[in-house]
């Protein structure tokens, strides 16, 4: 009995200590639902996470605790199913509080079997909303952290294990090296390493680096799977864990290789900023040297052609006025040099094919270079078109052909080829003097003996020569540069020592077609009797220029500058033409003087002269509109033939003007005798005035400015008669008619100037400016259709 006593003390005691220790639980709810699920105990952990007292909630259905989802779907019933049939139910989901809020619990639910039969259900509930949101949050981080790394294309962000295995890839390493992450996991870092750079153990130093000093950092060449190669900026770091320990690396690759291109381009530009300011120097002073200098050949000229005019019989003296004429020429070209050096000439482009160009120069080539070299011509089909001045581009070709030839000793090979070429605006942004367009090349290629470097970057600059002292001036490839680039083009050179050396010569690409290229017939010494006034500040060049105008019948008035020329025209004498130097000294410019001048007397011609022009009358390489220019040194028989054409094309001017002011006197043909024109003449108020004048004899009129507009108009047919000036810009006009007799053999031809020239060929009209609505309507009578 009392052993009896004890034990069920014992027992009494065991089950005091389980209320207890339950009742002092208050972080779970732990308590008891009969075999139906009815709560049957309650502890304070159950009060205090559900919200409701045990006075409350027992005898209730357990399911009171589920979300109104899950009640619906039967999760309550399934827990207690599924804990009666495999002994336990555990999950993590929503529960409802009695005040209807919601938190994330665990839950247990354990049978409470006895002799195996099913008693009720033991149900442990926790709150981990913490817990969950603290996970979720940690999720979500790690997620972002992936999106992070895995949205990132421009870095190749990946790691390391302590080996230098690649253990994870973001697409911007596959990106940047080429490999898919099924490729390169698993492999060593070092395959992205150059072979020079394996050898020398780099990815090893690079990891240890890592490991002791805390970081790694380089640039340098890195290989990607297809095998090129870019330059790189890297960084790997070490990665440790919580107690300390290296358990890999995280690495971060850059592709830096279009910023090193950038800052090689920057550099370039900078030093292609030197250098064209440097040669804009040297062209500054090389222009206003080339003025000085075709001053003094114009009065060396203008005296000796003076003189050879008084000497009738004296053959020795003769030939050495003819020497001295010859050394002016040569002193003229020496000029023309140093002006396309400082890109300051006044070019006359034309529409060339280089091709053809080229191929008509091929015999004068030959016999420049001599037997012992042989020249090789290589042009590429349908080559283009290009706008260049045709004497600039053979002095420019005939001055690489002599370089190459000297290079050569006199023997070897010298190819030229031409073929049709397109920069891109990347090449543009690597060479910043370069535009981006189509461009015809002219390259020309020796076996000489090269050059090396420090010589390449001098060979454009004036008066260098690797020649001997006294075997060159130093100038032909500065004056081949300046043409080119003043041409709109480009220059390359391509030469090593012992390897020749090749020029390249890029051109703009024309659209235009090929105008076709004519050499003058010496006509006639023509003068006048007008009256001109010259402007020169050079004394004897004045002095020989008033004495040459004076011999050819002219009156001629002079003047030391621009503001004395202004005093003699405001005077009110009489003045046909004024012929001014472009550059003079004074504060009254030459363009300025002109504008004031034909102020007070409208009708006046002008004409300029000059051995330099600056950017008074020339800008982009080409004459201002409506600018007459005679360029030192020039001979009498220039300057004659200037002037009468400069007079002529002002009085026809003047006396459309007259005309055209009232037109309503002229007697316009009848509807039978009607022609369809088409009026080529460059003046604009000339071809302006004259067309109105057509339409007023009752003729059909197209209007163009030069031959190559022309050329289109007649392709286009229905042209009856062309009228053209004999000097149009680009192609002369005895060319242009020649071609319209190609198109349209039935074409009337008129040929308006105001030299005395016969008409050029059989059936052509010859129509003096200046011209009146009369002599206008008389030239074109044979053309009248017969009635």
């Amino acid at each position: 009995m009392p052993n009896q006593d004890k034990s069920d003390l014992e027992t009494i005691n065991e089950l005091q200590r389980f209320q207890i220790l339950v009742a002092s639980i208050s972080d779970y709810a732990i308590y008891m639902l009969d075999i139906n699920g009815k709560v049957i105990s309650w502890n304070p952990g159950a009060h205090r996470s559900k919200g409701y007292t045990a006075e409350e909630i027992i005898g209730k259905n357990f399911s009171t605790f589920y979300t109104p989802e899950d009640q619906a779907a039967g999760a309550p019933a399934r827990a207690l199913s599924t804990a009666a049939a495999q002994g336990r139910f555990e999950t993590e989901g929503w529960r409802v509080r009695k005040d209807g809020t919601r938190f994330w619990a665990s839950v247990i639910i354990d049978p409470i079997l006895e002799g195996g039969k099913l008693l009720g259900f033991a149900k442990i509930t926790r709150d981990i909303t913490e817990r969950k949101a603290a996970e979720e949050a940690l999720r979500q981080s790690e997620q972002q952290f992936r999106l992070l790394v895995q949205g990132v294309t421009d870095y190749a962000i990946y790691m390391l294990d302590t080996e230098g295995n690649v253990s994870n890839w973001n697409p911007g390493a596959q990106r940047i090296k080429g490999y898919t992450q099924d490729e390169i996991v698993g492999s060593h870092f070092s395959r992205f390493y150059t072979e020079e750079d394996r050898e020398s153990g780099l990815p090893q130093r690079a990891l240890k680096t890592a490991a002791t000093e805390g970081k790694f950092e380089q640039e340098g060449w890195r290989v990607r799977k297809d095998g090129t190669v870019f330059q790189a900026h890297v960084v790997i770091d070490p990665i440790y864990d919580a107690t300390g320990i290296l358990v890999g690396y995280a690495k971060i690759t850059r592709d830096i290789t279009e910023k090193q291109q950038a800052q090689a381009a920057l550099k370039r530009t900078e030093q292609a900023l030197q250098h064209s300011q440097k040669m804009e120097t040297i062209g500054k002073l090389t222009g206003g040297v080339a003025h000085d200098f075709n001053n003094l050949l114009q009065i060396i000229s203008g005296n000796l052609q003076l003189l050879s005019l008084e000497i009738n019989h004296p053959e020795r003296a003769k030939r050495r006025i003819a020497n001295a004429l010859e050394g002016v020429k040569r002193g003229a070209k020496l000029a023309s040099y140093l002006l396309a050096f400082g890109r300051r000439q006044a070019l006359d482009p034309k529409v060339v094919n280089i091709g053809n160009f080229v191929d008509a120069m091929e015999d004068m080539l030959q016999r420049s270079l001599g037997e012992e070299i042989d020249v090789k011509t290589i042009v590429a089909k349908n080559l283009w078109n290009t706008l260049v001045d045709v004497a600039q581009l053979e002095n420019a070709l005939l001055n690489l052909a002599v370089n190459a030839r000297d290079a050569m000793d006199g023997v070897g090979s010298l190819t030229i080829e031409m073929e049709n070429v397109v920069f891109d605006e990347h090449y543009a942004a690597l060479n910043s003097d370069v535009q981006a367009g189509e461009y015809v090349m002219l390259a020309v290629t020796d076996t000489g003996t090269g050059m090396p470097e420090e010589i390449l970057t001098q060979v454009f600059e004036p008066f260098f020569s690797t020649k001997p002292e006294g075997k060159g001036t130093g100038l032909g490839l500065s004056m081949v540069y300046g043409f080119v680039k003043q041409s709109g083009g480009h220059v390359n050179i391509y030469s090593e020592p012992g390897d020749g050396t090749t020029i390249k010569l890029y051109l703009p690409r024309s659209l235009e077609a090929q105008t076709e290229l004519s050499s003058p017939a010496p006509q006639e010494v023509v003068g006048g009797t007008e009256t001109i006034l010259v402007a020169e500040d050079d004394e004897q060049l004045c002095a020989s220029v008033v004495e040459t105008l004076s011999g050819l019948g002219y009156h001629v008035l002079k003047a030391g500058d621009a503001a004395s020329a202004m005093t003699v025209i405001e005077s009110g004498v009489k003045i046909d033409l004024l012929f001014t130097d472009v550059v003079m000294p004074g504060q009254l410019r030459s363009p300025d003087l002109v504008r004031q001048a034909r102020a007070l007397i409208p009708g006046l011609a002008v004409l300029f002269t000059s051995g330099y022009t600056q950017n008074a009358i020339v800008h982009g390489g080409r004459l201002d509109a409506g600018v007459e220019l005679l360029s030192k040194p020039y001979t009498r028989e220039d300057l004659a033939k200037k002037i009468r054409h400069v007079i002529a094309n002002q009085k026809q001017r003047d006396q459309i003007r007259l005309v055209a002011t009232d037109t309503h006197g002229i007697v316009s043909v009848p509807p039978e005798a009607r022609l369809s024109i088409l009026l080529a003449e460059n003046d604009d108020h000339i071809r302006s005035n004259t067309a109105d004048l057509l339409r007023a004899l009752g003729h059909r009129v197209e209007e163009v400015e030069n031959a190559t507009s022309a050329i289109e108009h007649l392709h286009k047919g229905n042209i009856d008669v062309l009228i053209t000036d004999v000097e149009l810009v680009g192609m002369s006009g005895d060319v242009l008619a020649r071609q319209a007799r190609d198109i349209v053999p039935a074409v009337g031809i008129v040929f308006a100037t105001g030299r005395p020239l016969p008409p050029p060929f059989e059936g052509s009209v010859l129509l003096r400016k200046p011209y009146t609505a009369e002599g206008l309507k008389s030239s074109l009578k044979q053309f009248e259709p017969l009635s």
